[in-house]
């Protein structure tokens, strides 16, 4: 980690992500429901959810900005006890501006993990712009962060350890674990 990266890092509390293809892999999965209507699902990495839920417990707020809706994203997000949860929202700005205004979290006290063309606004925008190694080259051109993982493979873990090792709580982590 370059000594930037860290110093944005260690300013973060707000973690806010896309959906499809950083939470997940991008695949979309429909299967026919009870009712013979089909209904979409989606995989989660349990390791993505552990670390959200260490953010929480170290007061590090985290968030989804998705332009799909989807049950399975609100389960998601209420599983890892994330904060703020928009769904349907293809313009990232006014939900990040709303972000901001309802947390009293500053533009470069935010990260945004991100891999399309729709996130490279809210990228922009904030003081840690993460692009997940499976994102666009445009939205790489964007980041200040390329994560090695892919999305839906451990690219938002590496993130959430990124940021508790700039705020010196890592070693709480492997410690509560017996890890260290």
């Amino acid at each position: 980690m370059t000594p930037e990266i860290r110093t944005r890092a260690a300013r973060v509390k707000l973690l806010l992500m896309d959906v499809d293809g950083v939470l997940t892999d991008g695949h979309l999965i429909n299967v026919p429901g009870p009712d013979g209507k089909m209904a979409e699902t989606k995989m989660f990495d349990s390791q993505d959810g552990i670390a959200l839920q260490w953010l929480n417990w170290c007061g590090i707020q985290t968030g989804v900005i998705s332009g799909r809706i989807s049950p399975a994203t609100e389960e998601r997000a209420r599983q890892v006890k994330m904060t703020h949860v928009y769904q349907g929202h293809i313009e990232k700005i006014p939900i990040l501006e709303e972000i901001f205004k309802k947390s009293g979290i500053a533009p470069e006290e935010t990260a945004y993990a991100g891999d399309d063309l729709t996130d490279v606004v809210a990228m922009r925008r904030v003081g840690l712009a993460i692009a997940v190694a499976n994102a666009r080259p445009e939205v790489k051109r964007a980041a200040h962060y390329i994560t090695e993982a892919r999305g839906g493979s451990g690219a938002i873990r590496e993130v959430c350890e990124l940021i508790l090792y700039a705020h010196g709580k890592w070693p709480d982590i492997l410690k509560k674990y017996e890890a260290e």
